[in-house]
């Protein structure tokens, strides 16, 4: 028993508080640990599950944002991929476009050139008769000349003079198609 009566008879020092001051401390501290329960603690325990709800609706809106992106992200490779097929199809149609311009020039130009081929020919035709006929006139003229020479007459009949000529003609061009050929 000597422990237990030292134990309760001890003086108080720097380091052991006497008993009265630790019951009256003791007794404080109850009272205030209540009333920080009753008090401070439903508020430090609101403001904790308040703190805790933002930051669970931060982490689902950061969710749901990132979803959000995500899905974006997908459409808009959906719409660039069909922005190239479209690209593609226009590119392909500008190209056959492009194709039946130049096929139709080409058969416009064509039958602009045959139809210039055709014009020169119907010229060159035109102006072979006229010279034909300008060349039978002088060499009926030459002809009617020469035959008044060497007659030593003057032929003074048209009528029978172009009758000459034109025999003359038509024998002449009759043997020049055979000398030609040969």
């Amino acid at each position: 028993m000597n422990i237990s009566s030292e134990w309760f008879n001890w003086e108080p020092s720097l380091l052991v508080p006497a008993v009265y001051d630790l019951v009256w401390g003791t007794v404080a501290f109850l009272i205030v640990a209540w009333v920080v329960y009753k008090k401070a603690w439903p508020t430090f325990i609101a403001t904790l599950d308040e703190r805790r709800e933002k930051i669970e609706d931060g982490l689902l809106a950061a969710e749901r944002a990132r979803e959000e992106i995500k899905a974006e992200r997908e459409q808009l490779a959906d719409e660039v991929t069909a922005a190239r097929k479209d690209a593609a199809r226009i590119r392909e149609d500008a190209q056959e476009s492009a194709k039946a311009i130049v096929a139709d020039a080409r058969s416009k130009a064509n039958a602009e050139a045959q139809r210039i081929v055709d014009q020169a020919h119907r010229q060159i035709e035109a102006d072979r008769v006229s010279a034909e006929a300008e060349l039978r006139t002088d060499v009926g003229s030459l002809a009617t000349v020469l035959a008044g020479r060497i007659i030593e007459a003057n032929v003074a009949d048209r009528d029978i003079s172009r009758q000459v000529v034109d025999r003359f003609l038509d024998e002449l061009e009759a043997t020049t198609p055979a000398n030609t050929e040969a």
